[in-house]
């Protein structure tokens, strides 16, 4: 199957999106690239990730939408806590919070990238701030000592959780804030996390790959049926209260 590359205008309808289930992919790394232009409207992002396509572009290049294969998932009861996070995390002062400082996520998220600077650009921000006031966009925080030190934002859709970024100014911070999510996820009705890429790290905390298709069979069947785009979960203390809830 060839590869084909779709250009989208920002006055096409919002579901002009190429199906990934029959597209061909891009070459080099990572593959998946579907589609170039377009907008971030909270509309078209919101078709994008019913779809399996995020946005993924650096300062100065056009919007470009891709749909990886295979997808990098991570299913919350399979999270690997080591032993060494919970022993860190039995020395106390870890809390966590919710939707507690949404922007400032963002933008931890978007310092120290490197050489190749960042894909979390002013109209990313922007694009997913309006996300997050319309209710679909969250973040969820980790504090220690009082101090963030990490934090993880992404869009929920029905079952499926849409990783976007993490961050930490303190060693383990967003791995801290990972375990949050994923000890949340079943309580708010989440059963999956979408990690988009694999990394080194990720694998350690029991990330898997599956087929695009097989990623795109369980996002069909986990956000279809529901319409809920809220992350609403209980505000108390987590994994055997080794990580109090923070109060706003």
């Amino acid at each position: 199957m060839g590869f084909r590359l779709q250009a989208i205008r920002p006055e096409d309808p919002v579901d002009s999106f190429p199906d990934p289930a029959t597209m061909g992919v891009a070459l080099g790394y990572p593959d998946g690239l579907l589609a170039i232009g377009g907008d971030l409207s909270p509309e078209r992002l919101i078709a994008a990730y019913t779809r399996g396509i995020f946005p993924w572009f650096n300062a100065g290049q056009p919007i470009l939408w891709w749909s990886p294969d295979p997808r990098a998932v991570l299913e919350p009861v399979q999270f690997h806590k080591s032993r060494s996070l919970i022993r860190m995390l039995r020395r106390g002062g870890w809390e966590y919070s919710v939707n507690n400082c949404f922007a400032r996520i963002v933008k931890g998220c978007a310092q120290n990238r490197g050489d190749h600077g960042t894909w979390i650009t002013a109209e990313m921000l922007a694009a997913y701030t309006s996300l997050h006031e319309l209710g679909y966009a969250h973040s969820i925080e980790c504090w220690f000592k009082g101090k963030l030190a990490g934090g993880i934002y992404g869009i929920r859709l029905g079952e499926l959780f849409f990783g976007e970024s993490m961050f930490s100014t303190i060693s383990n911070g967003s791995k801290v804030a990972l375990t949050a999510l994923a000890e949340l996820c079943p309580q708010a009705g989440v059963s999956l996390i979408d990690c988009q890429l694999s990394s080194p790290h990720l694998t350690t905390l029991g990330m898997v790959e599956i087929p695009r298709q097989a990623f795109l069979k369980r996002l069909a069947d986990n956000t279809q049926a529901s319409t809920q785009f809220t992350f609403c979960a209980p505000k108390k203390s987590i994994l055997d209260g080794l990580i109090r809830h923070r109060e706003a």
